[in-house]
């Protein structure tokens, strides 16, 4: 269950280049707190509208493999949801370098309705609202890009010419270009396909045909897309002569009838759904010829009942590296394996501490040398590690956490990183030598949450940043953290579409508290104007899961500050069992859910009601998956303390949600039966005494609508009077221009009919 925020930061780029000269340094716009607030305030209709009051920013940020174009998905003014290719050229015949459109997805767009099985895929990667290009592969030659555009697969010439590929009828998924560019391979069919790029000869299957329709051959199972953020099921080798192929078969795997309830009817899926305790999908991976002529199952081991996490292949492509995690998540193997045998042997073996459990990373990187730079949480916190000749090395460590692995420059044994080492709730990106690790550099600017991406040389940094009143930024950078040019430097100043509303943006505050063991938790708070003797409403947002970070200092959006202008204080904490903070911060809620994270909240709910311009008797909460059923635990858990709770598309029933997520933090609910018994949401619904607003879109696949049904059900058993807003044709988000601004109108319209509200 990965949070539902938008996580804005640059992609993996391909190979690294200076591109402009340095340009001086500049500081964050701030906006005070003392400023009048602008004629006519900020609407939830304009929050959700095009432009995007957050400015242009570009998703997707790759260099050419020559290093002259910087490319990026750039949204259109007038549709935000829709994204085309640009490219900056630094070689332009201006000599000022010119950003230009390489593709215009309206060009290329047969307006199709993609497939169920592509509708399912975005909704794992949370693009499911994204229109255009959503994704794009250079061409190794740098002379054309691949383009996904409605389902369609197209090589654009950076010459203006666009040809679809060859052999392809629409509907493919995860398409990928070879190494050195001679192949494309994609899934059609649950089977892999797999033909020469200049479209000489038509890619041919290269898996077996399956008499069972169960069986996926090159695609992600559903829990390694939804929880482990694996999306991919194949990877080639570096010489192009082969790939490591998953293959999964899902008979097992329980059915759920899932109701896709539209506004003018509804559809049945009849969705494999693995639910905790029961069987996962069967996965083996085998590696295949690129002609398909030879296939090799990967030896994985007698139990069958595990998890395929990740696979890379060596830079010399004669070891595939493959991790395996066992079935309860407290063990995982990295496997060297023969790719002309599938003979494995065990590297290293990583194990969770007790009562925790193994969070999945894609923080390493196998050397040249045969060597390994690994993250590891085996000292309590995630800090990198180096693996060579046998012997590790501790690169990183202390009371904070690396939170990536951005680059390695092996030539000079650098090594670039992304962590919280000067401040959890504003990231920064480091970097260290080999040689003397304990030498830590910083690279990024500490008035700026930062997040970063590198290329694989290790030589040129994409950085995205944000501040309280300003959106995100991103520009390149050399290995020293020198910034070269702005991708996208997105101020607020002219045009800009928030520049009308900073005059009034009213900064946020930070602070702590101590939870009921000690432990400090980090709080945000966004007020109005306060005027001496009134009292405010406060509208606390919450998520309270582990792999969430709520409170952080970067951007927090038009929507709060929003929320602000109608009246309301804004309010977050992040409890134990959050991200971010080491392991026994986050294992606190570990065969206990609904319990430590809850009293977090509550201790939040206090403070805040402690503060003299807050009204105490009108400080409200919501929630949305994780978030929404916290709602219902808190309110369940003490009456009287929050005056409404807001629970969006909430699980109520561990049962119901699936294997990978809910046994990580639950354990098996065949063998511990209890555990899931007090961490369900159903069990004490009659002690809800404050109002309540469920709201769930009513096709949502991920937390499926049966948990809403349930506590509907529940509810009016037991006499509880609540409110409900259900969305037809909505999956696990609900969202749009126009179906956001009737969410949050709702939501804001029931705090004024309980009382609650800012009236405005």
């Amino acid at each position: 269950m990965r949070m539902l925020t938008c996580l804005l930061a640059a992609s993996t780029m391909l190979v690294a280049a200076p591109i402009l000269a340095a340009e001086p340094k500049e500081k964050p716009v701030t906006a005070t707190q003392t400023n009048p607030a602008q004629p006519g305030s900020l609407t939830l209709e304009r929050v959700f509208a095009s432009p995007s009051l957050a400015g242009p920013v570009p998703r997707g940020v790759k260099l050419s493999p020559d290093g002259r174009f910087v490319t990026v998905l750039r949204n259109r003014p007038d549709d935000r949801e829709r994204y085309d290719l640009w490219g900056f050229d630094r070689k332009a015949k201006s000599g000022q370098g010119e950003w230009r459109m390489l593709v215009d997805s309206l060009k290329l767009s047969s307006g199709r309705t993609l497939s169920e099985a592509e509708k399912m895929q975005r909704e794992r990667q949370r693009i499911g609202d994204l229109k255009g290009i959503v994704s794009y592969e250079w061409a190794p030659g740098s002379k054309a890009v691949l383009v996904p555009v409605d389902g369609d697969l197209f090589l654009a010439g950076l010459d203006g010419t666009v040809r679809k590929i060859a052999g392809t009828k629409g509907g493919e998924l995860d398409p990928s270009l070879s190494p050195k560019g001679t192949r494309i391979a994609f899934v059609r069919d649950q089977r892999l396909f797999v033909g020469p790029v200049d479209g000489t000869t038509l890619p041919q299957t290269v898996t077996p045909e399956e008499a069972s329709a169960t069986v996926h051959w090159a695609e992600a199972e559903f829990v390694a897309q939804e929880e482990m953020a694996r999306f991919k099921g194949v990877w080639w080798a570096p010489d192009d002569s082969r790939l490591a192929v998953e293959r999964f078969d899902e008979a097992g795997v329980g059915t759920v009838t899932r109701a896709a309830i539209g506004a003018e009817g509804t559809k049945t899926f009849e969705q494999r759904y693995p639910v905790a305790g029961s069987a996962n999908a069967v996965v083996s991976l085998w590696v295949i010829s690129a002609d398909g002529q030879t296939k090799v199952e990967v030896d994985l081991g007698p139990d069958k009942d595990i998890y395929l996490a990740r696979a890379d292949w060596a830079r010399d492509g004669k070891t595939l590296y493959v991790q395996r995690e066992n079935r309860a998540q407290t063990k995982l193997d990295m496997l060297a394996v023969d790719p002309a045998t599938g003979k494995a042997s065990v590297l290293f073996t990583e194990t969770a501490a007790q009562g925790s459990w193994i969070n999945l990373s894609d923080a390493y990187r196998f050397l040249a040398d045969g060597s390994l730079i690994w993250s590891s949480e085996r000292d309590g916190f995630r800090h990198l590690y180096h693996l060579k000749s046998g012997q590790w090395t501790q690169l990183t460590k202390g009371p904070w956490v690396v939170t990536d692995l951005l680059g390695v420059d092996e030539k000079a044994g650098r090594v670039t990183f992304a962590g919280t080492r000067d401040d959890v709730l504003a990231g920064q990106v480091y970097a260290l030598n080999l040689k003397a690790p304990e030498k830590i550099e910083r690279l990024t600017d500490l008035a700026f949450n930062n997040d970063a991406a590198m290329d694989k040389k290790g030589q040129t940094l994409v950085v995205t940043r944000s501040a309280d009143a300003q959106p995100p930024q991103s520009y390149l950078a050399d290995a020293t953290g020198k910034r070269l040019a702005w991708i996208e430097e997105n101020r607020i100043e002219g045009a800009h579409p928030y520049a009308a509303y900073l005059p009034s943006h009213r900064q946020a505050e930070f602070g702590t508290i101590k939870a009921e063991d000690g432990t400090p938790l980090h709080w945000m708070m966004i007020t109005p104007p306060l005027e001496p003797g009134k009292t405010y409403p406060v509208f606390s947002y919450h998520y309270g899961g582990p792999h969430a970070q709520v409170v952080n200092k970067g951007w927090q959006g038009a929507l709060a500050q929003a929320i602000v202008d109608k009246g309301y204080i804004y309010f977050a904490i992040d409890g134990r069992g959050s991200d971010n903070r080491g392991v026994k911060f986050e294992s606190a809620i570990a065969r206990a859910m609904g319990s430590v994270e809850v009293e977090d909240q509550l201790a939040g709910a206090r403070y805040v009601k402690s503060l003299p311009f807050v009204d105490p008797k009108r400080v409200s909460t919501f929630g949305w998956s994780y978030g929404g059923y916290m709602t219902i635990k808190m309110l369940e858990a003490h009456p009287g303390e929050w005056a409404a709770g807001i629970a969006v598309a909430p699980v109520t029933r561990w049962q119901l949600y699936d294997t990978h997520y809910t046994e990580r933090y639950l354990g098996d609910p065949g063998k511990e039966p209890k555990v899931y018994e007090g961490s369900n949401a159903l069990a004490d619904t009659a002690k809800i005494s404050d109002p309540l607003l469920l709201v769930h879109g009513m096709a949502d696949d991920n937390v499926v609508f049966e948990n809403s049904t349930a506590l509907i059900a529940k509810l009016q058993a037991e006499a509880v009077p609540f409110e409900m807003m259900l969305y037809p044709g909505y999956t696990h988000r609900i969202s749009g221009p126009k179906v956001s601004k009737h969410l949050y109108e709702t939501m804001f319209r029931f705090l004024d009919r309980n009382g609650v509200g800012s009236g405005k």
